[in-house]
């Protein structure tokens, strides 16, 4: 599965973004999608995930009440939208899928729990 991330920028804190996660596998509705980022000097954390229906999301306790997490199977996309911004949310952000295993909700959360990776896009958020 090829990932496409886009939308990532320089803001201001308080601001918001929109990130864009494009795949260009017909069977993207197959995947549970998650959105991870690595701020510099820093390990991959997990932000956000979704499952292959869109029923459930899952937050790290640093986005939740922030970022929403939401997706497009008929585009083909997931999608973070960041509010309230804060400069501790400057990172590369990442989208990943995951096969639809059963046990993924045990690991959502994990790196290992994703099969595939986008590039990443870049988030600068200003003082």
């Amino acid at each position: 599965v090829q990932l496409q991330a886009s939308g990532g920028g320089l803001v201001q804190a308080g601001g918001s973004l929109r990130l864009s996660c494009a795949s260009s596998e017909g069977t993207f509705s197959s995947y549970h999608m998650g959105w991870f980022r690595q701020g510099q000097g820093k390990e991959r954390e997990f932000v956000a995930a979704i499952t292959w229906h869109g029923d459930s999301q899952y937050y790290a306790e640093s986005v939740k009440g922030r970022f929403t997490i939401s997706r497009d199977n008929a585009k083909n996309t997931v999608y973070l939208q960041m509010n309230s911004l804060k400069t501790r949310d400057t990172a590369v952000y990442y989208c990943a899928a995951a096969l639809r295993r059963s046990d993924w909700r045990g690991y959502y959360y994990e790196v290992r729990g994703y099969d595939f990776w986008g590039q990443g896009t870049q988030v600068t958020v200003s003082s």
